[in-house]
């Protein structure tokens, strides 16, 4: 039997009804301090039907927002909210996990406790606008983290794995993508650091590595994926050697056995052209299971799984637009279109009022 989209899959202790998964989505719709409300544990049940959920992504300590109405995962509060959509989801027979988040410094003052700096493993300044409760700001520079706050970063994402569980998540996948915190240490276009973590490959990795133990640790492998973008330049973000990197890092990372390695693969949200990189010699750097992720549509997508390159299948935009997705692709049924103009903020319209089949 060939395998396509909707095969059964695991991913580490994961079992997944079909390799269809929600890839995560900023929506900027959360409750009061950070806490996910009904309408939030509306939109990802609509979604239970994909064979995984990966949630938008939640910023692991108040130092780690960028953006207004961000869900949180470091509170009991934002813990109880988030339970609710756990089961919600598992209800529905559905899996997901929870996306960690360092935005690094793609943030403003405004948006941090006490108007502090935002951080980063240089203090260079992206391009670009901040978008911030006043509207478009332009970034400032981050301070530069010193190499002894790097163990509470670390310990930041512990908590933040510890609550994902107690929350009730079946896993939790770490955000080393598109331009935030983990992805600025391992790029050397934001990376001009002088110590353990720059210059070298392995040391602009090591940040990374040291989070992936430790979450690893707590979680166990098997709940614990990666999420990478090698050459999405989105949010300023540039490499020297992007396949060099991130074939190392690929090797490095599947020495923990993970449940997956979720790859960005190319560039996305209008960050201009990529770099070409060779996503086929990635995958086979990776000793695990492989998400891929960037414009697949039904065709793609089983041709992708058919030919070993993926394992399971991210989908983005038409999980916005198309609660049960996997049922129009096995009915090769007709998609909604998405609303570009409510992805980010507002309430029902454009969320949770899609028409189901």
């Amino acid at each position: 039997m060939a395998l396509d989209l909707f095969s059964p899959a695991k991913l580490g202790a994961i079992s997944l009804n079909n390799r269809m998964v929600m890839a995560p989505l900023t929506r900027n719709r959360a409750g009061e301090g950070g806490v996910p409300q009904a309408l939030n544990v509306t939109y990802y049940e609509q979604r239970a039907s994909a064979g995984l959920i990966v949630t938008e992504a939640t910023p692991i300590s108040d130092m780690a927002h960028g953006y207004p109405a961000l869900p949180g995962i470091y509170t009991d509060a934002q813990v109880a909210g988030w339970k609710k959509i756990t089961d919600a989801v598992h209800a529905k027979g559905g899996k997901i996990v929870l996306q960690l988040w360092h935005v690094g410094r793609i943030s403003h003052p405004t948006l941090l406790p006490n108007g502090a700096l935002p951080v980063a493993p240089s203090a260079i300044k992206p391009a670009g606008q901040a978008f911030t409760y006043q509207g478009l700001v332009d970034y400032v520079e981050p301070r530069a983290l010193d190499a002894s706050e790097l163990p509470g970063i670390v310990a930041d994402f512990v908590r933040a794995t510890k609550c994902s569980l107690a929350a009730g998540f079946d896993g939790v996948e770490i955000h080393a993508a598109n331009g935030y915190l983990l992805d600025q240490f391992l790029r050397d276009g934001t990376n001009k650091r002088t110590d353990n973590y720059g210059g070298s490959i392995e040391n602009r990795a090591r940040l990374l590595l040291e989070v992936t133990k430790a979450v690893v640790d707590t979680a166990g492998a098997d709940k614990v994926g990666v999420r990478i973008s090698p050459v999405n330049p989105f949010n300023d973000m540039q490499d020297s050697n992007p396949q060099a990197l991130f074939n190392y890092v690929a090797d490095a990372l599947g020495k923990f056995n993970l449940a997956y390695l979720h790859a960005v693969e190319g560039g996305i949200h209008g960050g201009g052209e990529s770099d070409p990189f060779d996503f086929v010699a990635l995958r086979k750097h990776f000793n695990g299971p492989y998400m891929a992720n960037l414009a697949y549509d039904k065709a793609r997508g089983n041709a992708a799984i058919a030919s070993g390159h993926a394992d399971v299948i991210a989908y983005g935009v038409p999980f916005i637009a198309n609660p049960d997705l996997v049922e129009r692709y096995k009915k090769d049924a007709p998609l909604n279109e998405a609303d570009a103009n409510s992805f980010y903020g507002g309430a029902e319209k454009g969320y949770i009022d899609y028409p189901f089949l």
